[in-house]
């Protein structure tokens, strides 16, 4: 891309092409864009990613994206609150809530154990998974990351980290086709592989 006329532009496109799936042309088109905008509508913008920045926190029971200190999922008392399904991030909570085929509560780790990209289980929120297990009346876990080597890593080594627990570990019916990545899987598929989710092994 040739250079800009302008250290603000070059900066703003930068950026936004630090987004994921954002190259430099998209990046510039997205600003160019913005520049046609009232003065008062770039201000709102840019308030707004600030305030999220600010203001968004991590629910101290399950980790999820949330307003408030506890999310909305774990302190609804209309949750079944003895099944714990574990997650890699708030994208499969959305999409496990959208079938609208799971009423539990869920967990999630912040990510699956890759050993090249230098995450290991001290880096996930297992130990709190763990504790919740301990502490909570918890009947069954669904084990419910992505078909990747990472997530069946990270499943077995969930499944070895709670094998003294005396709960049932279960895990998506891989019987049914869905991608690799949840969040991508249709809303039928994804409820029908919950509710036929099987014992892990």
């Amino acid at each position: 891309m040739q250079e800009l006329p302008s250290k603000y532009l070059t900066s703003s496109v930068n950026e936004f092409a630090n987004l994921p799936g954002i190259g430099k042309k998209t990046a510039l088109r997205l600003v160019l864009h913005l520049l046609k905008q009232e003065k008062s509508q770039i201000l709102h913008f840019s308030q707004t990613i600030n305030e999220m920045a600010e203001n968004i926190k991590h629910c101290q029971i399950c980790h999820s994206i949330s307003d408030n200190e506890i999310c909305d999922i774990c302190s609804n008392p209309k949750r079944t609150n003895n099944i714990i399904c574990v997650v890699e991030s708030i994208k499969e909570v959305l999409a496990i809530e959208n079938t609208q085929q799971y009423n539990g509560l869920y967990h999630v780790l912040g990510g699956v154990i890759s050993p090249i990209d230098g995450i290991g289980p001290a880096d996930l929120t297992i130990e709190s998974l763990k504790q919740r297990i301990e502490n909570e009346s918890i009947n069954e876990v669904i084990l419910a990351l992505s078909s990747t080597m990472e997530g069946d890593t990270t499943n077995f080594f969930i499944h070895k980290r709670l094998s003294g627990s005396n709960i049932r570990i279960t895990t998506l019916a891989r019987g049914i086709s869905f991608g690799d990545e949840l969040e991508y899987a249709d809303e039928i598929t994804l409820g029908r592989s919950i509710i036929n989710r099987v014992d892990f092994q």
